[in-house]
This record gives structure tokens, C-alpha cells and sequence, in this order.
């Protein structure tokens, strides 16, 4: 059988008995030859005698199957028209199988006389026919013909010419007139061919050959209509040129300093090749593919199917599996949890000892300066506890009082968030874990479109290095790039001009420019790609360019991590943007992308910066451990920034800088270094339904100071050079009508439906000349008083808020302050409920209640209106009045304490302090039960709550019983940000 099958010599001397049996594979061991010895003699095969071996049985087609690592990787090796599989990125790792890569590159050599069988009957066609076999022209010294250009002359159809060793100049320009097949022989370089070709024939292929320009014409190759294949060659100092509907096929190709020009090509594909040195463009895409396709189209595109897809699977997408906490550059398994480490945190739970000359255990406050009462308590529990039960015993106590407090809201999928301990993880919810590149494109049907669609030029596996620029894509030219690396570059893609490109687990790194350059309504597909180490913006899109970056590394750039300006647009969803210089993302000039599902983290500067009337809607991303702001506003920049996890940063959680707008919804803001919000007195952000816990300073913070904006550090990006075309001026003629549904005008900054709590300062700390509303927040259990008023030259408003259990004062308003509180709820705090200094403060339908220093404290030279107040405190008075202070105390109910204090304390002869209409309530017998009722306990939340901010809301009324165990270190009383002291 084997001599009929096989035309080895070898087999032929081997006896009929040791032949395996078609039937089964047991007698290659049992009766004949061992298979290790099969796999011997057959590892000297032929590719035409493996083919007809493997023919025979399934026995025999399995152990042609099992030399893949012998004889198939000796054939693909050792084949002069190819190179290694993996050339020229990984020329050092094996491919899957040896066998399937020499089989692609078998297929993909014969591509070119495909239209041999589409041809119709004619003259030529019959002469093909006639000829069984194609000649072979040999030209070289010594051979049949002396030069290519003769033997041409001489050439039929599909005949082969093959360059014997030599240097062969052409003289005058060389017209392909029939298909024909031009190959070196020997090995590559040994052949070098100084020409200028045109062709006008339906197909040809050159291999093995060394191209340089003739001294008359810098092209090199040029077609309009057919269809050229390279195969393992190099193309120095020249162009090449192909216009639609011609196509082209580049395979293992060298090219230095070499542009490839693509015009309106139906499709192209370049693989496996090396461009080197451009002094321009190494890939040129122009004008939208033609609608007029040549014969090659189908074949090409059948072996673009055929061949191992880039596509990402569940098994091999490795690239987004980096893990949260890893040290940037460790891939590991993906995890739904962030990782506490390093030393502990500035607002992590210490043990407190008491002070020198303080009495152990003395359970009674202490006057402070300007009169406010600091507790000396142990601070096992800040909770919603009246201290009424908590510190004294049953029999000292000469009343009940039954009321109720908020406590902090639930977040991240209804769950509290505690002290941030060292070696602690946060389980993130499912709507803030990375998905895989393949469960993205499952989800959306567009992306997984574009990533599916063959287009225009198909770069695959390709390196780009030490030159100018990569590929060049434009005037509506579309481009597909796959596996690719472009590194030392200018920069490596460019898109311009409605043109579209798609992406596809790339390699971009060290360009001395951006890495990805979008404009002019550029747009695409940029997907799981890897980009570091960038001398600018990694990704860079303006000008109404709108792409879809999915699932992609941007890391380690020199400037910032993906840029968005010049209206700008784009979707940028689940990447991985960590340890940039600048901000990971920078929006500014009128960029308004879609920035969703992202983790930015450990960056030198902001995780996200909006600047210069930069838009954006800014959604369920992680932005944890950067520099400065985790997200930075400023400049008239105007985001919607929503339900996104802003936590650990070395500065403040959202900074809301100059002329800083935008809607701030629905964020969890924790444990930031510095204050959980910081904002300027000239901004007007709507920060509503926060959930803003365990940060340094304050919780949030507003100041009128200039921090010296106009010098923004590293990473806010005013240095950077953003005017490519010329000033930043040419930005402004593009505006948009801005008619974001998202954005609700906002006259005065609105502090709405937060959640405050267990921050190292004051919740609240106001310094500012502007007016301000601060409206239904639950201000709890944070480091110092829950509001303090430094300075307010116009109104500040706090109404229907719940401040409770904060380690100083409820509120503190300082001098020449105008503040009105109205509808609060006021329990619970460590020292007065309220003490105020200011000129100007109207307190009016409050509960103050369960405070451990009086209520309210009236300091000298404050002017206080106290109307239809319900107001208690257990330890001091219910209203004090300290010197000459200007009051006017009318309809309030005030609830004694204890017996050995008076309801109202004054300490002077005070004229000018005005008592009308109060009623006081002395206890009667210890049984007696006092209950805030008509109206019930203050703030009445839910008849305040409207808009978006209710969506949000998730208030959650602890009972007296509840408890929130935290302790907060104090000592965060500098009046500025950690971002501008050091500015």
C-alpha cells in the first residue's frame, strides 16, 4: 500500500508486514515498528509524501499530526518564501502548531492564481490551458536571460522567473503586461532588484527579493486594479503604491524607510512585516474603500476568516485580568476587591489616652475656647444613642426623651463602609467590576460589530519601530489593526477626516508624541490594547471624533492617559488607567465623552480632570490612590459626575476648583487623604446624594481663597500642549449647543441629600463670600463639629439636615457670618448643639436635642434670631448667653435637664436678649416620657427630597438603639486642602 501511497525511497524499502493496519493502531506496536521509530522515518518526508501519508488511515493521519514539534517545524523553518510564524514580534515563542501556521502560509502563498480558474474562455486562457506546466525562466550570470526585463519580454501566463543571486537595475520603468511570479533565489538579500514597476495584469507575486528604488522614479511597485502578493521580502528607501479596486496581500516583509501608499482599496492585508525608520508615514489609508472589487476581494477575505481569529475568548483574554492591587505591571487573576495596604490610614481607628492632668473616666464636658464644650467622654460610641441612657446611671436620670437620628446611608449595593483598616478589602458591586474585552463585546452588539468587520487595510501582527509615524489613516479610509506593536515612534496611529480604524490588542509604547491621534470626526473601534509609556496623551481625540476605548491598558505615560478636547467626543468604557504623570483622563475644551465603568488609579495627578468648559458624563468608575483630586473641576468645566467610587487618594476625593460647575451625584467619596469634596466659593457644583465617609479633612469643604489655579501642577495640564493646529483660541469657533438634559442650571453651589460622615474634621466647613445652600444631608459622627461657618459674606442656608453624634458642636458660626438654619435636626453631638458668633444668624424650626453642651450657645457680639425652636440638653443649659450677645428667643419649647442647671443660662444683665412666647418643660416625676411630636422629629427628609437627587437618596432612619462604632482621629483643622497647601 505505502508504495502505491508514498514516494519516499525511504518507505519503499520498508516490508509490507511492519505497515501499520488501517484498522486499527495497535499493530505499530505490536506487530511492527514502535511509533518513536514511525515518527523517525517519516520526519524525513517530503511536504508532498506527509500529504499522501496522512491520507491512508486515521491511524497514519494522526501520526502525521504528532511531528509538529520535528518535521512540520523543520518544513515551516526551512520554507525560503515565509519566516517564523511569530516574526517579527515574538520570534522567540513556538506558534499552537507548527503544522496549522505552515498550512496558513501555504494557503496564503497560493492566493494570487485564484482568478486562474475564474478566467473565461479565451485566447490566453486556452494557451494556459494547453501548457500543463508553467515554466520556469531562470536569469541571472550564466543563465537564460541576463536581466528581468528580457525575461518578462519572454513571459507567458503565470509563468515562474526566478533572480539567481546578483544586483539587477532596470533602467527604464517595467510594465507587468501578464501574471507572472518573480522570486529571489538563495537566501533573502542575496537578490537585490533597483526598479520601478507598474502593473497592468490581473496578479503577480514577488518573493524573496531586496527592493530599492531606480534612480528615476522613487516608487518602487505600483498597481491600480490587480492584485499584488509580497512574500518575504525587503523594500528600502522607496513607496509603494496601490489604488482601488487593486488589492494587496504582504507577508514576512521588511520595510525601511518605506511608505506604503493604500488609496480606496476594497482590501489589503499586511502581516507579519517590519517597518523601520520612516522618515514619514509607514502605512498610508486613503479615500473609503471601493464599491468596485477585483477578483482577489473573495479570496482574501475567505482567508482572513480562516485564519486564527484575534478575537478575545473567555480562556485566552488575558489582558484586562490585571488585579485591582497589583504593581502595575503583574498580570494575576481579576478580583471584585481593593485592598487596603500601606500604613494606616490618617482617619483609621487609634486608641486615644487622656490628656495630662484630666481626670480618668470624668464623664462631664469642658469648656473649650470661645466657649464651645469639647466631651472628655470615652469615644466608644458615637451612635444614635441619646446620651441621656448612655453615660449615666438609671437613678440620675431625671427624664426620658424619645427622638430619633439619622445615621449614615447605605452604598455600594447596601452596604456600610467602615473605618479603613490596614489589610481591609471593599467588595466592589458588580456594576464597578471590570468586565472581560469578550463580555463587553457580548453586551454590545455595535462594538462586537466593528471588532468582527474586515475593511479597507487588515495590519496584523505587524511591528512599527524607530521611525516617524505608523499608520496614517484618512479622508474617510478605514483601517483594522490586530496584534500589533508600534514602539519609538512619533506617534503610532493617526485617524482623520471621517475615517474609521478598530484596534485590536495592540502594543503602543515609548511614541515621543500621542499614541493614538483622533480628529476631525475620526472614529472606531480601540480595544484591548496596551499603552504605556508615552511622551503625551496615550490616546488623544478632538474635534468631533468619536471612538468606542474598551477594555484597554493606559499606563505609565509621561503626560496624561487618554485626552479629550475641542468638542471631542467618544465612549470611554472599562479600561484600566493607572500610573500616568497627568490626570488618567483629561476632558477640557468643550470634550464631552462618556466616561463609564473605568478603574483610574495611582496616577501622579488627578484621576480625572475637567477643565476649560470640558463636559463629560463620568459614571460607575473606580478612581481610588491618585496624587492629587481624584476627579479635579475647574474653569468652567461642567461633568455629570455619578455613582462612581473616589477612595484613598493622597489628596481630596473631588475638587471643584475656579468656575468649577457640574452635577456630583451619587458618588461614594472614601477615605481620601485630604477632604472628601474641596470647592471653591466661585464654583457652582450641585453635589447631591454623596456618600462622603472616612476622608482626612473635612468632609466637604468650601473656600473663597485663591489657591493659584491659573499654576496648575503636574497633572492639571496647563502646560500641556493641546493646540496642535494653532492657539487654544481655534477651540472656541466649534461650540455645541449645549442642550444636556443631564446638567440642571445652578445659580448658587447646592450641597443637597449627602451623606457625611466619620470625616477627620468638621462634615461641613464653609470660608466663603458667595451664598451657598446646604439642604437635606446627614451630616454624622465626623472627627469635629458637623458644620462650622467661617465665613460667609452672603446667605448660607442649612436646611432640613441631620447632624448628629460629631465629636465637637453640631454647628459653629464664627463672627460676621450670616447663616440661617431652619428645619434641622441636631442630636447628639459631643459639645453645644449650636454656638455662634455671627451677626447675622436666624435659627428657626430646629430640634436641638441630646447635645452634651447646651443647645445653643449665644457668644459676645453675635446677632441670633431663635424662633419656634424645640431645643434640650442634657448635661449644660438649653440656651446660653455669653456677654453682650443680641437675641431674639421667641416660641421655642425648651426641655430642662438636669435638675442643678436652669433651662436658660445668661450671664449678664443683657437688654438686648428678648424672651417672648417660649414655653419651658420641667419634669415632673422620673417616669415622665417627652415625645417630638406635631411635628415629629426633625429633618423631615422626605418631603424635601426632588429631581434626580431622590433616585439616589437612600436615607436609612437608625433607631435609638443603633450604634455606628468608629473612631476618628482629630487634629485635620488646617483650613485649606491637602491640593493647595501645597500649592
Amino acid at each position: 500500500m505505502c508504495g502505491h501511497c508514498c514516494s519516499a525511497p525511504l518507505l519503499d524499502q520498508v516490508p509490507v508486514s511492519l505497515i501499520p493496519c488501517m484498522d486499527s493502531k495497535v499493530t505499530m506496536e505490536a506487530g511492527g515498528l514502535p511509533l518513536e521509530l514511525w515518527r523517525m522515518i517519516l520526519a524525513y518526508l517530503h511536504l508532498p509524501d506527509l500529504g499522501r501519508c496522512s491520507l491512508v488511515c486515521r491511524a497514519w493521519y494522526e501520526l502525521i499530526l504528532s511531528l509538529d514539534s520535528t518535521r512540520w517545524r523543520q518544513l515551516c523553518l526551512e520554507c525560503t518564501e515565509c519566516r517564523h510564524p511569530n516574526w517579527p514580534n515574538q520570534p522567540d515563542v513556538e506558534p499552537e502548531s507548527w503544522r496549522e501556521a505552515f498550512k496558513q502560509h501555504y494557503l496564503a502563498s497560493k492566493t494570487w492564481t485564484k482568478n486562474a480558474l475564474d478566467l473565461e474562455s479565451s485566447v490566453c486562457f486556452s494557451l494556459f490551458r494547453r501548457r500543463r506546466e508553467r515554466r520556469t525562466l531562470s536569469v541571472g550570470p550564466g543563465h537564460e536571460f541576463d536581466s528581468l526585463g528580457s525575461a518578462l519580454a519572454m513571459a507567458s501566463l503565470y509563468d515562474r522567473i526566478e533572480l539567481f543571486p546578483g544586483v539587477y537595475e532596470e533602467q527604464g520603468e517595467i510594465i507587468l503586461k501578464v501574471p507572472v511570479e518573480i522570486v529571489g533565489h538563495g537566501k533573502l538579500g542575496e537578490v537585490a532588484l533597483l526598479a520601478s514597476i507598474d502593473q497592468h495584469c490581473s496578479t503577480t507575486r514577488l518573493c524573496n527579493l531586496v527592493f530599492m528604488p531606480a534612480w528615476f522614479s522613487p516608487f518602487m511597485f505600483k498597481t491600480t486594479s490587480g492584485h499584488i502578493q509580497f512574500d518575504n521580502c525587503n523594500f528600502e528607501n522607496g513607496h509603494i503604491q496601490v489604488h482601488g479596486p487593486g488589492t494587496c496581500q504582504v507577508k514576512f516583509c521588511t520595510f525601511k524607510n518605506t511608505h506604503v501608499f493604500l488609496h480606496n482599496v476594497p482590501l489589503c492585508v499586511l502581516e507579519n512585516c517590519e517597518f523601520v525608520g520612516s522618515e514619514n508615514n509607514s502605512v498610508t489609508v486613503e479615500g473609503h474603500p471601493s464599491a468596485d472589487k477585483n477578483w482577489a476581494y473573495k479570496y482574501l477575505l475567505g482567508l482572513i476568516k480562516s485564519s486564527p481569529s484575534m478575537l478575545p475568548t473567555e480562556d485566552s483574554d488575558s489582558l484586562m485580568s490585571l488585579d485591582l492591587e497589583s504593581r502595575d505591571q503583574a498580570w494575576s487573576p481579576r478580583t471584585c476587591d481593593i485592598v487596603i495596604e500601606g500604613s494606616q490610614s490618617p482617619t483609621s481607628p487609634a486608641a486615644t489616652s487622656p490628656k495630662p492632668g484630666s481626670k480618668a473616666g470624668s464623664q462631664e464636658a469642658e469648656v473649650g475656647s470661645d466657649g464651645e464644650r469639647v466631651a472628655q467622654t470615652p469615644d466608644s460610641s458615637d451612635g444614635g444613642l441619646s446620651p441621656s441612657g448612655e453615660d449615666e446611671d438609671e437613678d440620675q436620670l431625671t427624664y426620658r426623651l424619645s427622638y430619633q437620628v439619622q445615621g449614615p446611608r447605605p452604598v455600594l449595593g447596601g452596604s456600610f463602609l467602615g473605618p479603613p483598616l490596614p489589610g481591609a478589602s471593599i467588595q466592589l458591586p458588580s456594576c464597578l467590576v471590570l468586565n472581560s474585552l469578550q463580555q463587553e463585546l457580548q453586551k454590545d452588539k455595535e462594538a462586537m460589530g466593528l471588532a468582527s468587520s474586515v475593511q479597507g487595510c487588515l495590519i496584523r501582527k505587524c511591528l512599527f519601530r524607530d521611525g516617524k509615524g505608523g499608520v496614517f489613516v484618512c479622508s474617510y479610509g478605514r483601517a483594522k489593526m490586530e496584534g500589533n506593536i508600534f514602539r519609538n515612534l512619533t506617534y503610532a496611529v493617526r485617524c482623520i477626516h471621517n475615517s474609521k480604524i478598530v484596534m485590536l490588542r495592540n502594543d503602543i509604547h515609548r511614541c515621543r508624541a500621542s499614541g493614538i491621534f483622533l480628529r476631525l470626526e475620526g472614529g472606531g473601534l480601540i480595544a484591548g490594547n496596551n499603552i504605556y509609556h508615552n511622551a503625551e496623551a496615550g490616546i488623544d481625540i478632538r474635534k468631533k471624533s468619536n471612538p468606542l476605548i474598551l477594555c484597554n491598558q493606559i499606563h505609565h505615560g509621561l503626560r496624561s492617559g487618554i485626552v479629550v478636547l475641542g468638542n471631542g467626543k467618544g465612549i470611554i468604557r472599562n479600561n484600566q488607567i493607572f500610573s500616568n504623570k497627568e490626570a488618567g483622563i483629561y476632558i477640557l475644551y468643550h470634550g464631552n465623552p462618556v466616561v463609564s465603568g473605568n478603574h483610574i488609579f495611582k496616577g501622579r495627578a488627578a484621576g480625572i480632570a475637567v477643565n476649560e468648559n470640558g463636559k463629560g458624563l463620568i459614571t460607575e468608575n473606580v478612581i481610588r490612590e491618585n496624587q492629587w483630586g481624584g476627579v479635579d473641576i475647574r474653569r468652567g468645566g461642567v461633568p455629570v459626575l455619578r455613582s462612581n467610587l473616589i477612595c484613598f487618594g493622597y489628596s481630596d476625593g473631588v475638587v471643584v476648583g475656579d468656575e468649577g460647575k457640574g452635577l456630583i451625584e451619587g458618588n461614594t467619596i472614601y477615605a481620601n487623604k485630604g477632604c472628601g469634596v474641596w470647592m471653591m466659593s466661585s464654583s457652582l457644583p450641585h453635589v447631591t446624594s454623596n456618600h462622603v465617609s472616612y476622608n482626612g479633612l473635612y468632609g466637604v469643604a468650601v473656600f473663597s481663597q485663591k489657591d493659584g489655579s491659573g499654576e496648575f501642577p503636574g497633572g492639571h495640564g496647563a502646560q500641556e500642549n493641546f493646540s496642535e493646529d494653532g492657539d487654544a483660541i481655534l477651540w472656541e469657533p466649534e461650540l455645541e449647543k449645549d442642550d444636556d438634559p443631564l446638567r440642571r442650571p445652578v445659580t448658587i453651589a447646592l450641597v443637597e441629600s449627602n451623606s457625611i460622615n466619620h470625616n477627620g474634621a468638621s462634615g461641613l466647613y464653609v470660608q466663603s463670600s458667595e451664598a451657598l445652600h446646604v439642604v437635606t444631608n446627614v451630616i454624622h459622627a465626623n472627627g469635629d463639629r458637623g458644620i462650622t461657618v467661617a465665613q460667609s459674606g452672603q446667605l448660607t442656608r442649612v436646611t432640613n439636615n441631620s447632624i448628629s453624634c460629631n465629636r465637637q458642636s453640631g454647628v459653629k458660626v464664627e463672627a460676621q457670618c450670616k447663616v440661617e438654619l431652619r428645619g434641622n435636626g441636631i442630636y447628639d453631638n459631643r459639645g453645644h448643639g449650636i454656638i455662634t458668633k455671627g451677626d447675622s444668624t436666624v435659627v428657626i424650626e430646629n430640634d436641638i436635642i441630646g447635645n452634651r453642651g447646651s443647645g445653643l450657645q449665644l457668644l459676645p457680639r453675635s446677632d441670633t434670631k431663635v424662633i419656634k425652636n424645640r431645643i434640650h440638653s442634657f448635661r449644660a443649659y438649653g440656651i446660653a448667653v455669653r456677654g453682650r450677645a443680641k437675641a431674639l428667643v421667641q416660641e421655642n419649647i425648651i426641655f430642662q435637664g438636669k435638675t442643678s442647671k436652669t433651662i436658660f443660662q445668661q450671664i449678664s444683665n443683657n437688654r438686648e436678649c428678648i424672651l417672648q412666647n417660649n414655653k419651658f418643660l420641667v419634669f415632673k416625676k422620673k417616669s415622665d416620657t417627652w415625645r417630638l411630636v406635631n411635628p415629629p422629629a426633625r429633618p423631615h427628609l422626605e418631603s424635601s427630597l426632588r429631581g434626580p437627587s431622590a433616585a439616589h437618596s437612600g436615607q436609612k432612619v437608625t433607631a435609638m438603639a443603633t450604634r455606628i462604632t468608629a473612631r476618628v482621629e482629630g487634629g485635620y483643622h488646617s483650613n485649606r486642602s491637602v491640593f493647595c497647601t501645597i500649592l
